[in-house]
């Protein structure tokens, strides 16, 4: 074998190595993370979970005879993108399906708009699942300010406005949030925190109408 051929053989083998070493890379490197938008899965969402007992305590009434039979209330928040009319079922805060399909929920065992001295306590994904009415649908909650509206509708068409009074963070098994505010009609808003979501953002706002 020439000098030649030897240049030719051993460039070949070189190649080949260099083929395997890339190949090899690609099978065996961890994973890239994926962009959170990207993600088919929400990150964490920590919207609590009331006993029976916890709402009885509080004095929220789920089922109420001046309140519509059907409990739906459909939310807008003119300064969130993604939450005009939305309908917002009631269930519990670990329902992923309802957490999935809709903007948000109103949470079990906290009250409703027409009750007077409730708290209404409503949870959205700040993430959510692409493709579903959850996707981003509370990313923008931080957006809200103090003195800016928002609007449930019930059932019976009747119309309920508040205002925003205050922002802060809550820890994930702080209940007080979900609690009566003495002397106020409240409705409360809550998403998850970022970057690592394990705390909660809760926007809070007083009833005018």
């Amino acid at each position: 074998m020439g000098i030649k051929d030897v240049i030719l053989t051993l460039g070949s083998l070189a190649l080949i190595g260099a083929g395997t070493v890339l190949i090899a890379a690609f099978f065996l490197a961890p994973e890239a993370p994926r962009d959170d938008f990207a993600s088919d899965e929400p990150q964490s969402f920590n919207a609590p979970i009331l006993e029976d007992t916890q709402a009885s305590a509080q004095g929220a009434e789920p089922e109420t005879a001046s309140g519509p039979e059907d409990k739906t209330l459909w939310l807008t928040i003119p300064k969130m993108a993604r939450v005009w009319g939305a309908a917002i079922p009631s269930a519990e805060g670990n329902d992923e399906a309802k957490l999935k399909d809709y903007p948000a929920i109103h949470l079990d065992g906290t009250g409703f708009p027409w009750e007077p001295g409730a708290n209404v306590y409503i949870a959205g994904h700040r993430l959510g699942y692409p493709n579903s009415d959850s996707f981003l649908a509370f990313y923008d909650l931080d957006n809200l300010a103090v003195g800016d509206e928002i609007t449930l509708i019930d059932a019976d068409e009747r119309v309920y406005t508040y205002r925003v009074s205050k922002e802060f963070v809550a820890g994930p098994t702080d209940f007080s949030v979900t609690e009566p505010v003495k002397g106020k009609d409240v409705l409360t808003l809550q998403t998850c925190t970022l970057p690592d979501y394990s705390q909660r953002l809760i926007v809070q706002a007083e009833k005018v109408v």
